[in-house]
């Protein structure tokens, strides 16, 4: 099952594949790391719902078939499958049979949700940093005001 769309192969550093072209030749790149503690599958789902989310792969945009992926990535086909498998039960793609892998629809929330996760993360390294260096409650929330206060 082919889904037609080019993908080339990038090397660099410590043997990163991937890389792509999508629609509009905007490129995309997927970077598999061996020295990485995550398995492949998990850097593969990670960046693809990174994409997503960060709207570079929109709503129907067809992805690259379980074997194109795999081929361009230079990593084993039942390794792509359970990262699309993945995707998939997270709510990020779905299979149509028959025609590919395509970005979900309506998965507003889950995006939103996502973001609110990253935001949510990004707040509690913030606070572990400022009582790390002796901050109290109070200066916390002054220095978050401040930032509200502050045009972005």
């Amino acid at each position: 099952m082919d889904c037609g769309t080019p993908w080339s192969r990038c090397m660099s550093g410590d043997a990163r594949t991937g890389g792509r072209e999508h629609r509009k030749g905007e490129a995309m790149e997927i970077i598999i790391s061996n020295s990485s503690d995550k398995p492949i599958y998990e850097q593969i789902t990670s960046q693809v719902k990174a994409l997503i989310v960060a709207g570079e792969l929109t709503e129907g945009e067809r992805l690259p078939s379980i074997r194109a992926l795999a081929t361009s990535l230079r990593v084993s086909a039942i390794t792509t499958k359970r990262a699309y498998a993945d995707l998939e039960s997270q709510g990020y793609i779905v299979t149509v049979p028959g025609k590919g892998c395509f970005v979900a629809g309506g998965n507003t929330e889950l995006i939103r949700e996502e973001h609110l996760r990253q935001v949510e993360e990004l707040v509690n390294q913030a606070v572990a940093s400022g009582r790390a260096i002796g901050l109290s409650n109070d200066e916390l929330r002054e220095v978050f005001e401040l930032a509200l206060s502050e045009d972005v």
